[in-house]
């Protein structure tokens, strides 16, 4: 039978408009109901529920993010001008109609606008960067990922191990099933004892990690269909934008029991155990 970690984790679509977080007690129906924390103040929190089950949050702070990329883009926005009054005195530099148009511009205005619009840049990229970046819920109960928008609820029976991979967050489920593999931001250490608190288990590095081989067409010992999966994959890598459709082919390949992780945009590969 292919394996599916589909089961083990469940995703939904957060909403913004939502103050209270519902959190079921393993002791019954019951339903208690959480205070949410802001996202711009996730950084290391604890809270407790009305039964007084206590939950770690975790999260990379918004508004330190934001900053950081505002501050960066207005910086460039400065040497950009520098560098436009450097290249107009140079006659076989490259980019001479832009530095010349930039460098027809008076000051203070001339400084004023690029690092205005150079910060504005940064200000996108900064928002961009908070939404791409990964938070995690952790209790004695459940896991909780968010990112992109989206929350992922792992039960605790579902998951075997959490392991540091790289740069990289994995759960492992029974069967040496991944259950998540995201890209993480967060400090490890405070990951790690989260986890170990919780009393999860915790590994510094995959133990499958000497299992995987990297993909080539043609590739002998993948289930059916797998391969055109990967060739699929492969292609979605080559395009930043498809990052979604790259998810989405991670977990159809989950299903028939292949796992798979990047680096330096390449597929490895390998099975998981059939339980």
């Amino acid at each position: 039978m292919p394996l599916s970690a589909a089961g083990a984790g469940t995703t939904r679509r957060k909403s913004r408009s939502v103050d209270m977080r519902k959190e079921a007690d393993p002791r019954g129906s019951q339903i208690a109901q959480t205070p949410q924390t802001p996202p711009s103040l996730r950084t290391e929190l604890t809270e407790r529920t009305p039964q007084g089950r206590k939950v770690t949050v975790l999260g990379e702070p918004a508004w330190f993010l934001v900053l950081f990329c505002v501050v960066c883009g207005g910086a460039i926005g400065w040497v950009v001008t520098l560098a436009a009054d450097w290249l107009v005195t140079l006659r076989w530099a490259p980019l001479q109609g832009p530095a010349e148009l930039l460098t027809s511009v008076p000051e203070p205005g001339r400084t004023i606008g690029a690092a205005t619009v150079c910060a504005l840049l940064g200000l996108v990229v900064g928002f961009i960067a908070v939404h791409e970046s990964l938070g995690a819920r952790i209790s004695d109960v459940r896991v909780v990922l968010t990112i992109r928008g989206e929350e992922r609820d792992f039960p605790r029976d579902a998951i075997v191990l959490a392991v540091r991979d790289g740069k990289q967050l994995v759960l492992l489920g029974r069967g040496d099933v991944e259950l998540a593999r995201e890209d993480c931001g967060l400090s490890w250490q405070r990951l790690a004892d989260a986890f170990t608190e919780h009393g999860y288990g915790w590994a510094d590095e995959d133990p499958h990690r000497s299992e995987f081989r990297r993909w080539v067409p043609g590739n002998a010992g993948l289930p059916e269909g797998a391969s055109a999966l990967l060739e699929a994959r492969a292609a979605a890598l080559k395009t930043k934008n498809d990052a979604d459709d790259a998810r989405e082919l991670r977990a159809e390949l989950a299903k028939l029991g292949v796992i798979v992780r990047d680096e330096k945009g390449r597929q490895y590969w390998r099975t998981a155990r059939r339980g």
